[in-house]
């Protein structure tokens, strides 16, 4: 686990970047790559709203063009991938799927984008999970929202914030994740493979000198820049972040003090317990994270379903509309909400 200091990091309450920065390289637009993607079919709000312990969560209220607040609709929470704002494929999905009639929210997690939090860029996965029972409880007051009607869409890592908090709030109905990360065995893994307590060590020592007055130290995430050596995860990643096709201003690199919260975070426990409310898992057949997918499906009591996506990657499911099922997404929320 490499350290990367010195980072730009995002103040909290800044706006996010909303367009397509055309002075980076152009990236991989194959496979209809629409990340910034808009249309006329629908209403974007700013809004914000409280976690349960009072931090103010920022996020963009979808509702369709033609949508009539006399009566009560379906809602979906959609999560951004790990270290992402909801500018980054959240606000895709949330688009979408409200042009197929749903009241969407996307939002960004705690300690990134323009939500509350300090430091920057800190892991906190039972914050991040609580995100969701707080979007909910947004929805809750919405006159137009049926409150027997929530779903929640997870990409990446938020797949996995998702269903940790669809375990213990069951006004969760309907749970579907895309290319579902559990970050807790992403964490485990990259522990093991440093050796005994290495990780574990340079986190204490580091939360040692920050308090001495050390400057923040960040890990992992998107490497900034790639070359012929790079690995093919870090070049698919780079291929999003770092390019016209997704990158934003904010950086991806988790604070290293609190990566190591990471390591007692278990989403995958206890799933069965989520049952009877429904479970869709959609992954990319190529991706780097099938395995994810699968044990969540293995965990899982029914109903529950497990969607494989033909000659798709990880990444390509953040943006590649082309790839990206809708369609599935919609049966199943219409189906279950």
């Amino acid at each position: 686990m490499d350290k990367e200091k010195d980072l730009p990091t995002y103040p909290a309450g800044i706006k996010n970047v909303q367009s397509r920065n055309t002075d980076l390289p152009t990236g991989d637009q194959s496979n209809g790559a629409d990340n910034w993607y808009t249309s006329d079919k629908f209403d974007k709000t700013p809004v914000t709203f409280k976690n349960l312990y009072g931090m103010s969560i920022a996020g963009n209220l979808f509702t369709p063009k033609d949508l009539n607040k006399m009566i009560t609709h379906p809602a979906i929470v959609v999560g951004a991938p790990n270290g992402a704002v909801k500018e980054q494929s959240a606000n895709l999905y949330a688009t979408k799927m409200a042009e197929y009639g749903f009241v969407t929210l996307s939002f960004d997690q705690v300690f990134w984008g323009e939500s509350d939090g300090s430091p920057r860029n800190a892991m906190a996965p039972d914050l991040y999970s609580e995100s969701f029972s707080a979007a909910a409880d947004y929805f809750t007051k919405l006159e137009y929202v049926d409150n027997d009607k929530i779903g929640v869409l997870g990409i990446c890592a938020s797949g996995s914030f998702a269903l940790n908090e669809a375990k213990i709030d069951t006004r969760l109905k309907a749970i579907a994740t895309v290319s579902l990360t559990d970050m807790g065995a992403v964490a485990r893994g990259q522990r093991d493979a440093m050796g005994k307590t290495a990780m574990v060590d340079q986190a204490s020592n580091q939360r040692t000198q920050e308090m001495a007055g050390q400057a923040i130290a960040y890990t992992s995430g998107t490497p900034e820049e790639i070359n012929e050596n790079s690995d093919a995860f870090s070049k698919e990643f780079y291929d999003f972040y770092r390019t016209q096709r997704g990158a934003a201003a904010t950086t991806t690199h988790p604070t290293l003090t609190s990566f190591a919260k990471l390591l007692n975070f278990y989403s995958l426990s206890d799933l069965e317990t989520v049952s009877p409310r429904p479970l869709l898992f959609i992954a990319g057949e190529k991706a780097i994270s099938f395995g994810f997918s699968e044990d969540a499906y293995k965990a899982a009591n029914e109903p529950k379903e497990l969607y494989k996506v033909p000659n798709a990657g990880h990444v390509d499911l953040y943006d590649k509309t082309d790839l990206i099922p809708f369609a599935k997404l919609n049966d199943f929320f219409n189906n279950n909400l």
